[in-house]
């Protein structure tokens, strides 16, 4: 038996190849395109294969299909990136949206047995400060070109399990953060900006709040469902760690000894979502899943990291 894991170079799904490659006896198959959010540094020296492809190809996807079967996938491939999905929505139409359903569309041809499809919590939009968090019921309504790519992807898994029968799970996750995310996210820019000696930039006042979970935590809620989740079910992996933006950049530059003159605030951005959280209450029930890690250990090992890898 084969498992895909689409996007494994990049940053959650490198994390979660490292906890893989332990946990399964079959053959695990890399599939990544290397853009520029992932390298395949990340995983050059796990006991995998790799396949440099693009999600949206459809012939050379079918190749690969047929050459190796797969009976397993775990979809982390996506453009990511909110504040380039605001500048240009394109990539996020071609990766998110027509890169799975290509995905699907072979899944059910090779009969794939599992489709594990990795999401956000942010296609289910914003929540006001008293709000409860976001539940598996919660309904969509994504405030930005990047959630939207997303949502619809949900929906495109969601359809074909109820119209072709393709087993799927979905996992929707919080704010990840740890080794190996682009430079381009909040805490790894703040990381680096402060051993640059740069100014570390903050949206309006910083008072966004977000729930914050390490990436190993997220990969161990990822496995724990693909074993013991239902099919056509959808399950939230939450960190149970809100902070607004600025707290979390002043929590850095605290662990890092740097000053906070270090901050600066700027224009903020279009449709910026003011709260996300999520209730892990049915992951719990499921799996019995709750955070290992809080968040100042996991900043450590993620600046621990950073300053380890500067290049």
């Amino acid at each position: 038996m084969t498992i895909f894991v689409t996007g494994g170079a990049g940053f959650i799904g490198s994390n979660f190849l490292h906890q893989a490659v332990n946990l399964f006896s079959e053959k695990i198959v890399c599939v990544d395109n290397l853009s520029y959010a992932s390298d395949y540094e990340n995983i050059k020296n796990l006991p995998i294969e790799f396949c440099n492809l693009n999600i949206v190809d459809e012939y050379h996807g079918d190749y690969i299909f047929q050459k190796y079967k797969p009976k397993t996938i775990f979809h982390f491939a996506a453009e990511t990136h909110v504040d380039n999905s605001i500048k240009d929505c394109s990539k996020f139409i071609s990766t998110n949206i027509n890169g799975t359903t290509n995905l699907l569309r072979l899944s059910v041809k090779y009969d794939v047995e599992m489709f594990h499809h990795i999401s956000t919590d942010e296609v289910y939009g914003a929540l006001e400060l008293d709000e409860p968090a976001f539940t598996e019921n919660s309904p969509y309504n994504p405030q930005n070109p990047y959630a939207a790519s997303k949502a619809a992807s949900d929906h495109f898994v969601m359809s074909y399990h109820n119209t072709y029968g393709l087993p799927v799970m979905i996992t929707n996750c919080s704010n990840n953060y740890g080794p190996r995310q682009h430079r381009e996210k909040l805490i790894p820019k703040t990381i680096n900006n402060i051993l640059e000696g740069k100014k570390i930039p903050i949206y309006s006042q910083g008072e966004n709040i977000r729930d914050w979970i390490y990436v190993e935590d997220h990969c161990a809620g990822i496995l724990g469902i693909s074993y013991a989740g239902d099919v056509g079910q959808k399950y939230n992996i939450g960190g149970e760690c809100e902070m607004t933006n600025l707290e979390l950049v002043k929590m850095i530059i605290k662990l890092m000894n740097a000053s906070e003159d270090l901050i600066e605030f700027v224009d903020d951005r279009p449709g910026h979502d003011l709260r996300y959280a999520i209730d892990n209450a049915k992951i719990y029930k499921t799996i019995s899943f709750q955070p290992e890690f809080n968040i100042e250990d996991g900043l450590k090992k993620t600046i621990d990291w950073y300053e380890k890898n500067r290049d």
